[in-house]
């Protein structure tokens, strides 16, 4: 098998955007080698070829939009991140939190009918590797807390004001 890679510089430093040539496969910032690819051989044979692309998909352009202020770039991006079925139901349910705003993983469960899973809830956001198409990082703790992200909590925190900014000039 073989996927498709492709990065750019964003605001909050490097992204990488992997597809199998139908959806978008991982979207995670930093080195590829810090997280990225240990996902990728865990999720595919070890062996998987990565190959360099221009734009796979689109998929790089949609995501610099995102950090344009087009914050629905990405939502019609098909996605496949792998997963178990509950991990799948999980990052579906955040696909349709709305930009600028943000749930707890209380509130996740609870969408899902399964309310005293929250923990179970974030361990499955932990996994996701789709990050901002899947957007986990507006997903928050109990008290309003910054809790839990892959990308850092300063991407974190830098991705909600960038929601919030641009959501208040529409």
């Amino acid at each position: 098998m073989t996927l498709f890679i492709d990065g750019f510089e964003s605001p909050i430093g490097s992204v990488h955007v992997v597809s199998d040539g139908r959806a978008l496969c991982a979207l995670e910032f930093g080195a590829p080698e810090a997280r990225l690819l240990p996902l990728l051989h865990a999720r595919f044979d070890p062996a998987v070829a990565l190959r360099d692309a221009d734009d796979p998909l689109g998929l790089v352009s949609r995501t610099r939009a995102f950090f344009a202020g087009e914050l629905a770039a990405l939502d019609g991006a098909a996605v496949d991140g792998g997963g178990t079925p509950f991990q799948r139901r999980v990052w579906e349910a955040l696909r349709q939190i709305p930009a600028g705003t943000t749930v707890t993983y209380g509130a996740v469960a609870a969408l899902l009918g399964v309310p005293r899973a929250s923990r179970a809830v974030g361990a499955a956001i932990g996994r996701n590797p789709v990050s901002i198409a899947v957007p986990c990082h507006r997903v928050i703790g109990a008290g309003g807390s910054l809790t839990g992200y892959a990308g850092g909590l300063e991407r974190k925190r830098w991705l909600l004001a960038h929601e919030r900014a641009a959501r208040s000039l529409v």
